[in-house]
Parts: C-alpha cells; sequence; structure tokens
C-alpha cells in the first residue's frame, strides 16, 4: 500500500474517488506543514514529509488518534522525535499535515460524457473505495480522527471542500451541454450526490452497492433539474433553460 502513489480514495479498481486519504501520495512537499492543495519542491524535504505521512497513517489504522503519540511517528518513520516536534509542533500537527498531504495529488473527477454518467460514476468510485477493508482504512481512520481533534477536523474540511472543488467541473460540462440549469450550484450538488454514500457507510454501517450509488446519484441529478439547487442569481429568477 506504501510503496504505490495511488491518489485519494482509490478503490479496488483503481479508480479515484471524491472518499479521502489513502496510503502513500506522490511526495510533492516540502516537511513544512502548508495550506490544503499548495504544491511544494521534491527532494530530501519531501521524501521526509511522506516517510512522516506514512507513519501518522499506519499509526492511526493500527493504534487510533488516541493511541497514536509523536514517539510511535518517530520510530515508524525514522525520523528523530526532536526533528518532529521541531518542524509539525505536536502530534494535531503531524496529523493535519498527513491530511493536507494528501491532497496534493492530481486526481481528477470522471468525464463520461453526460451529467448522468459523471455523477454516476463519482458516487459509485466514492462507495467502492471503502468496499476494500484496507483500502478504506486510511480515510475511515481520518474520519476518526477529526472527532477527537478540532485541528484535524478543520483539515478534513479543507479536504473535502478542495476535492469537492475539483468536482464542480462535472457541473460546468453538464451546464455547457444544456444538461442542467446554468443557475446550478455545483457544491450543493456534489454534496447531495456523495452524502447518501456516506450515510450508508458510516452512520447507518450498511454497504453501499453499485444500485444505491446511482440512485443518490439520480436522485440529486433530478432535484437539480428541478432547480432545486439553483444558486440565488443577483437579477433575480431566470427561469428554466434546460428541456
Amino acid at each position: 500500500m506504501i510503496d504505490q502513489e495511488k491518489v485519494p480514495g482509490t478503490g479496488r479498481d483503481g479508480a479515484a474517488s471524491v472518499s479521502g486519504p489513502t496510503s502513500a501520495s506522490k511526495a510533492t512537499a516540502s516537511s513544512a506543514p502548508v495550506a490544503p492543495g499548495t504544491r511544494r519542491p521534491g527532494g530530501r524535504t519531501a521524501r521526509t514529509r511522506a516517510a512522516v505521512r506514512d507513519a501518522v497513517l499506519s499509526g492511526l489504522v493500527e493504534l487510533g488518534y488516541p493511541g497514536l503519540s509523536v514517539e510511535y511517528v518517530a520510530e515508524r518513520s525514522g525520523i528523530h522525535r526532536t526533528t518532529l516536534y521541531r518542524r509539525w509542533g505536536n502530534l494535531e500537527g503531524l496529523v493535519v499535515d498527513a491530511l493536507d498531504l494528501a491532497g496534493e495529488d492530481d486526481w481528477t473527477p470522471p468525464d463520461t460524457g453526460s451529467a448522468e454518467g459523471d455523477l454516476r460514476a463519482l458516487a459509485r468510485t466514492t462507495a467502492a473505495a471503502f468496499a476494500d477493508a484496507s483500502a478504506a482504512a486510511a480515510p475511515t481512520a481520518f474520519i476518526a480522527a477529526a472527532f477527537q481533534s478540532e485541528r484535524a477536523a478543520e483539515a478534513l474540511r479543507a479536504f473535502y471542500e478542495e476535492r469537492f472543488s475539483r468536482c464542480e467541473v462535472i457541473v460546468a460540462r453538464a451546464v455547457a451541454r444544456r444538461e442542467l440549469r446554468r443557475d446550478t450550484d455545483a457544491g450543493a450538488l456534489i454534496r447531495a450526490v456523495v452524502s447518501p454514500v456516506f450515510l450508508g457507510l458510516f452512520i447507518t454501517r450498511e454497504p453501499v452497492d453499485e444500485g444505491q450509488a446511482d440512485r443518490a446519484a439520480d436522485a440529486a441529478l433530478a432535484a437539480a433539474r428541478a432547480g432545486v439547487f439553483d444558486a440565488p442569481s443577483p437579477t433575480g429568477p431566470t427561469g428554466p433553460d434546460v428541456p
């Protein structure tokens, strides 16, 4: 898992999704914490940061956030704890930066040629990312950590905000094809697609198959076409502009 440069949310078939971070992402950033999505040069500091991130992920999966410690990360990564404290400050800093590094990838949302296909593919790959226990361990651990650390929660929100913003191109393409209304709130629609998937995975704890994923996408698409996700217009209502 650590020896592959996988993007966040990679499922068993290798298709990436919006789901969350997996193990090792591309080591393109320095060891100093940075804002989500900010890219840094490679080199030794990038390798150090990647090693620390892998150690944090391993610890979250193996021990959970309450059991993770700077000492564990130091032993697992081979980086002296003095260096960890100096560069990351504390355990929360390590977890936050590990999640930040997870977002520094070149993942792009699906492009199937239609709004229905894109949204269904997004929902399916999100669900598939959690179908395999080993693949789901890292993103699940990060979500659990966010319930116990406000800094981790802030980092998780930033991760998903950035991930959802990438998916807005799905809506832009659909508007250009006249499949969706031009006032459609892209962020609201994308969240409506994946929210039922996350509800099943993390709240009701039930498996989400392709049929359920498709229904979530289709329901969100139907709502968007009905104007449910229309963003307020400063010039007033514009009315429907799609068939």
